[in-house]
């Protein structure tokens, strides 16, 4: 049996993981959904992984970081030690450079979130971003029934820009089995930018899954069963 670390991305909070968290659980195995601090307008990396290392078991601990969780959980095994790490169609730190650098040098997001996203996000009076419902069904939520898009998008909460202004306090990724998971349909973060990146960083290829940014909500039985998969090729054998 593998327990599961599960870590919400922006805007997200640990109730997004509920059908993911059931999902394992029928196939024999545990998981902990993470609530992240990520409405504090102080909290960045650093305190995402504190947050996550607390939630973790043991050395068997397999970490699941999804879009902008993968800003933190690189850092986690300096913390405390686990199995593996896999990032779910997330956001991957550079040493050296903000995420902020990173969308200024490059384009890491899905031209949909660009063109149709990026013009509609608003911020609230602390400078934390916001989305209107509407969009946020469209940009992470897709391909779910629409009332469990209302549903999702209706729950999200202002996201701090303390972890994309700051530059990384990765200095290097760890040395660890490392995986990453794609969305084809994803309309967030970019699948050309992401099977380039990977390669690059994590020394690994990306597994795809034909959903929308959001597999955990659209189709958290085949999510389930691929973490699985992964979890068992990273077991010391």
């Amino acid at each position: 049996m593998t327990h599961f670390v599960l870590v919400h991305g922006g805007w997200h909070g640990a109730w997004c993981w509920e059908a993911e968290v059931s999902a394992l659980e029928e196939r024999g195995h545990s998981a902990t959904a993470v609530e992240l601090p990520s409405d504090d307008v102080r909290a960045g990396a650093r305190q995402y992984a504190a947050t996550i290392a607390a939630a973790v078991r043991g050395p068997g601990d397999v970490v699941v970081g999804h879009s902008l969780a993968g800003l933190a959980i690189p850092l986690v095994p300096q913390r405390t030690a686990v199995a593996a790490l896999v990032f779910l169609a997330s956001l991957l730190p550079e040493p050296g450079r903000s995420w902020r650098d990173q969308l200024t040098l490059g384009r890491p997001m899905a031209e949909w979130f660009y063109d149709n996203g990026l013009p509609k996000q608003e911020r609230d009076e602390h400078g934390r971003t916001v989305w209107p419902a509407s969009v946020a069904a469209e940009l992470f939520f897709h391909d779910c029934p629409p009332e469990t898009a209302a549903a999702a998008a209706a729950r999200l909460r202002p996201q701090s820009p303390a972890p994309i202004t700051e530059v990384t306090p990765l200095q290097a990724f760890p040395e660890l089995p490392m995986h990453y998971v794609g969305c084809r349909a994803d309309r967030a973060v970019s699948g050309e930018w992401a099977e380039r990146t990977v390669k690059d960083r994590l020394g690994a290829e990306v597994t795809w899954l034909d959903t929308s940014h959001s597999p955990f909500l659209s189709a958290p039985g085949e999510l389930a069963d691929l973490l699985v998969t992964l979890a068992s090729r990273s077991e010391v054998r």
